[in-house]
This record gives C-alpha cells, structure tokens and sequence, in this order.
C-alpha cells in the first residue's frame, strides 16, 4: 500500500513564516517513528506538499533541497524513509493544477507507483490536503496537530466526509497498520 502525507504539520513543526532552512525543520514527537513502522510493514510512502516559499522568493531551490535532505536525516535516523517527495513551489496567486488544493501531486504520486487512489489514505493538517485528497480520489485522514485542530474546529463541508480524525502521525499510522493487518517491529 502507498501512503501520502503532507509535511508541515505533519511531519515536522508547521511555522507560520515557512521552515526557511535546515534548521528550522523540527520533527513532530514520533513522526519520524511513524514513518518507520510503514516502511517496516512493507508500505511505501510519499510526501506532497506545497512549498510557496520557493516561488514568493523567500528562499531559492536549492534551499529547499537542502531542508529536504535535513527532513530524510532525521528520518533515517530511526531507520525510516520516504519512496518519493514532490513539493509544488507555486505561490498562492499563481497556483498550477499540482498545488493543494488542487490534487496534481497526488495524482502524480499514484501515477509514479501505478496505485488506485481508493486504496491510498492522505494525511494531512489542513482543509487544502483534505480538497485535494478528495478531488484526487483518495482517503482523508485529518491529524490534529500542525493546522489540524483548527481545521476540525472550522467543521468540514459534507462533501470531503468520511474524514478519520486522529492525534498525531503516530495513531493515523498505527490505525491504518491495524486495518490493513500489517506487523510492525
């Protein structure tokens, strides 16, 4: 199985004036471990996520290269990985067809492991990950942490539902690995 997640909020800190270098990317208490458990069940995992810091220039490409291999240190510091990271760098007034919410990077993601999107779950924090989950064709699943609980605060349109709510990255995982009947070390 493939799961897609988000970064910011998920993975590591969401800062309201963007993770502007490596060491401003701080991992969320056991996301990293989360990760992990999926890579140690057998199941690949991708990041999408928009990056509108490269196209306000705030920082350029290369940059975000470098927070990127920061993000995959950490990860395989506990042994985790992911199997393909796409970032859409688009500012907000020129948004293309893969930046959230629209579902681009997640039809691209699909495409690149040639999954069905009805058997993959997105993870995010924010109403933009659940709109493009959706109109990509995938499971929602909403982690309260980042922009999360203020994103189920708001409430959710009729139409995104079902969404699964969960804490953290750590329990969305442990659910899905549960469901799915996958061991974990």
């Amino acid at each position: 199985m493939l799961v897609l997640l988000d970064r910011d909020g998920v993975l590591n800190e969401d800062r309201p004036d963007h993770v502007l270098n490596p060491g401003q990317l701080v991992m969320l208490p056991g996301s990293a471990e989360a990760v992990a458990r999926l890579n140690a069940a057998g199941h690949l995992v991708a990041i999408c996520t928009n990056q509108s810091c490269v196209g306000r220039g705030m920082i350029p490409a290369d940059m975000l290269d470098r927070i990127h291999d920061r993000l995959r240190d950490e990860l395989a510091r506990v042994g985790a990985r992911v199997d393909l990271l796409l970032a859409c760098t688009d500012p907000p007034w020129a948004a293309g067809p893969r930046r959230k919410p629209a579902p681009g990077m997640l039809r691209e993601a699909l495409g690149h492991f040639r999954v069905p999107a009805s058997q993959t779950p997105f993870i995010g924090d924010s109403l933009g990950d659940l709109e493009a989950a959706h109109a990509a064709g995938c499971r929602r699943i909403l982690v309260r942490t980042g922009k999360g609980a203020a994103t189920q605060a708001k409430g959710l349109a009729a139409d995104l539902l079902p969404v699964a709510v969960r804490v953290d990255l750590g329990e969305a995982v442990d659910a899905l690995l549960a469901e799915w009947g996958s061991t974990t070390p």
